[in-house]
């Protein structure tokens, strides 16, 4: 053996090799694993602290590390350094948590650090499933007590077929992005978002993904073993279960058992609120515990913990013996549900829904193309034109918290419900606006994401904003003891709490645009899949008619507090004409017109007023700005010179101090017959019809009013007073207006 021994194996995965490292990089943590797949490297890092904490949760932290220079840019702004974590940053450390919280001892409270840090990305070869994957590895050569090690690819599907971990040119033509992470033997994250793709196509997707899951745990044990063999890898550390009393468990459990449930069964029975059910249930706990302490002074923790599994316990099995639930309703019964739209006057789009006692407002705003979003990361994408964003204030659940800015929470739920609706948003051909969507949550009582699905379809619609089809969504929760399960539709927070899945299922009456779907077991089989997605279905076709009695399609007009948006196209070459020199041309153009301006480097310019006037003006005057004199047209000009040769008429008039475009009419093309003196036709100052008939060797334009004359039939010889018989027009030819 060497003295610094290092270990590479390799696997096929997605038809690219996919490389696991350790021995090199990062020696002191308790375990680490450079990923190489394609040309994408990460470095994933788990550490373990020595010490247990003193509190009620295990504390795992998964850090998603992007490095600018993985792509080979420069930070954006000042301090030219990475700051804070980008959004695709903290959904990726989401990403990685979520599969892996329930493998660890449900006890365990010795601080857990898993640090995915970027180092080279290639496009076709996604950053985040080698995070991933590298996270397992390293946790599993580590002595870290991860109870089984995990797998994770993306599913597409291109042309009806599913492909694992598409590269970009397949992405584009995929219909659905899932993530499937699971064990060698069970799912245990799913996360995706689709174009309104089927429910039995989800669930083969998932299935099919697993398969390659298999390969990659396979893969992972195998890495395992090999880096024993060679001592780069550690057994496993013992987290002792707690223990208790028997004396006190044989008073406690019981007991607390028979009062819980009769608790239960009078909540369920009085379908309480969730504030009157939380009072009536603290008070008979706060009497058990306090009754259990008399008998038992010294042990107060071991009988609050007692009363906390029996609890749990018992509330599961009322469901998936009695199939009650607390508030009374039946198992796949969806909460009372209320819809309101335009409740905000001045909003450009307003949606209020409310589930129980779980409630939203969503906002939509639209603004000018300008307005998007710039992307300053590790991804291909450089702007988002549709962004939703997700609040929830310590209130909605009648609590007081410090408001800070939001957490991981709040931009997982946001990008959820904003992965919901995005395949649903119009293209910016169709819909030229950059749409911004807040969700509040107001009430919390479960489910707030779903309802911010939900109430984003109805700010949306109240927008005038012509999605292609309205979205719902619901979360299904599942009770599982032994050998079996319950699954719940329109799960509220306490079975969320104490349940074993929380499955958000979001999609049209067509099929599913996203899912995420969160556990507590180790893992659901296909058969909760295919009840889950059965009874997710039907609640959202519920939840939809609810929402369609009160606005069953996207208003026919934007609102008039929304900016209007004109659209034109100019030659990319006129574009600096435009800007002007150092952006003055532009800039007066804006102060004189109030508009918002937006120009493409193609020539695409995008006029956004709130006064239709206004943006009608600014386009008049890009017009002028940007037209060119056509040989052959008409044009009715302005005089602004006389010569001795002949004048210069104005065709196109000047706008913001610019000078307008002129040309010469030659004394010979004044009128058909000889012209002795300019002025005794026209004189400076007159308004006359001309045409355009060339330009001059030195790029100079020549006009005529004789070849005028004769296009509108006026003859040689005419009288050609009596309002100018310019006026004539001998089958009507078209004049250019100014």
């Amino acid at each position: 053996m060497s003295e610094n021994p290092v270990l590479i194996r390799e696997m096929s995965l997605g038809g690219r090799k996919l490389t696991l490292e350790t021995g090199r990089l990062a020696k002191q943590a308790s375990g680490a694993v450079l990923v190489t797949y394609g040309d994408t490297m990460v470095l994933v890092t788990a550490t373990v602290a020595k010490n247990t904490r003193d509190i009620d949760f295990f504390p795992l932290t998964v850090d998603y590390e992007e490095r600018l220079y993985a792509v080979g840019k420069i930070p954006g702004g000042f301090i030219k350094r990475e700051g804070r974590p980008s959004e695709k940053a903290i959904l990726s450390g989401r990403l990685i948590d979520r599969p892996i919280r329930p493998l660890f001892p449900k006890h365990m409270r010795n601080e857990v650090q898993v640090v995915a840090t970027v180092l080279s990305v290639d496009q076709d070869n996604a950053p985040e499933i080698a995070a991933m994957i590298g996270a397992s590895a390293a946790l599993h050569i580590s002595k870290i007590p991860l109870k089984k090690p995990i797998g994770g690819v993306i599913v597409g599907r291109v042309d009806g077929q599913f492909v694992i971990n598409p590269v970009v040119r397949q992405a584009e033509n995929s219909d659905m992005h899932l993530v499937v992470a699971g064990t060698d033997d069970a799912v245990m994250m799913v996360e995706a978002g689709a174009k309104e793709v089927p429910e039995d196509q989800i669930l083969e997707a998932i299935m099919f993904g697993h398969e390659v899951v298999k390969e990659v745990v396979k893969f992972i044990d195998d890495f395992r073993v090999a880096a024993l063999e060679l001592g780069l890898a550690q057994e496993k550390m013992v987290i002792p279960e707690p223990e208790y009393d028997p004396a006190i468990v044989e008073v406690v459990l019981p007991k607390a058992e028979e009062v819980i449930r009769e608790a239960v069964l009078y909540c369920s029975r009085e379908k309480l609120t969730k504030k009157d059910r939380e009072a009536y249930m603290e008070e008979v706990m706060t009497n058990l515990q306090t009754s259990f302490l008399e008998q038992f002074p010294e042990n107060e923790k071991d009988i609050k913990d007692l009363i906390e599994k029996a609890e749990k316990k018992v509330v599961r099995r009322i469901i998936t013996h009695d199939k009650l639930r607390i508030d009374g309703r039946a198992i796949d019964e969806v909460r009372p549900i209320s819809v309101e739209v335009g409740v905000l006057a001045r909003t450009h789009g307003s949606g209020l829904f409310t589930r129980g006692q779980t409630q939203i407002l969503t906002v939509a705003t639209l603004g000018c193309v300008s307005d998007e979003q710039i992307l300053d990361g590790l991804g291909l994408e450089e702007t988002k034109r549709y962004m939703h964003h997700y609040n929830f204030p310590p209130f909605s659940t009648g609590e007081t918290k410090p408001m800070r800015s939001p957490g991981r929470r709040e931009i997982g739920h946001g990008a959820l419900a904003e992965r919901a609706l995005e395949p649903m948003i119009p293209p910016e051909e169709v819909f030229p606006y950059t749409l911004r969507v807040v969700s509040e949550a107001l009430e919390s009582n479960g489910s707030t994401s779903m309802g911010s699905v939900c109430g984003s379809t109805l700010a949306l619609m109240d927008a005038g904003v012509p999605i292609k089809a309205p979205v719902a969504g619901v979360a299904m929760g599942l009770i599982m003891e032994e050998d079996q399960f319950t699954v719940l539709t329109d799960i509220q927070g306490l079975e969320d709490h104490l349940g074993d899945m929380d499955f958000k299922v979001a999609g049209t009456a067509n099929g599913i645009t996203a899912l995420q779907m969160d556990i507590k077991i180790p893992g659901i089989t296909r058969e909760v899949f295919e009840q889950a997605l059965a009874q997710a279905y039907r609640g959202r076709m519920h939840i939809l008619s609810k929402m369609l009695e009160v606005i069953p399609a996207p208003r026919p007009e934007i609102s008039p507090y929304a900016p209007s948006i004109i659209r034109t196209t100019i030659h990319p070459d006129k574009i600096r004409d435009v800007i002007g020199p150092g952006g003055k041309i532009i800039k007066k153009l804006v102060e004189e017109t109030g508009a918002d301006i937006d120009i493409e480097d193609d020539g695409r310019v995008f006029i956004a007023a709130v006064d239709r006037e206004k943006g009608k003006r600014a386009l008049e005057i890009i017009q002028s700005i940007t037209s060119e004199v056509e040989v052959g047209k008409l044009y009715k000009g302005k005089v602004t010179r006389v010569t001795d040769f002949g004048c210069f008429v104005e065709v196109i008039p000047g706008v913001l101090g610019l000078p307008g475009k002129e040309g010469l009419v030659h004394i010979s093309q004044l009128d058909f017959q000889r012209v002795e003196k300019t002025e005794d036709v026209v004189k400076e100052g007159d308004v006359i019809t001309v045409k355009a008939i060339g330009y001059d060797h030195q790029g100079r334009l020549k006009l005529s009013r004789k070849e005028a004359l004769r296009d509108m039939g006026i003859a040689p010889g005419e009288d050609l007073s009596a309002e100018r018989k310019e006026r004539r027009q001998y089958n009507r030819p078209r004049v250019a207006k100014q």
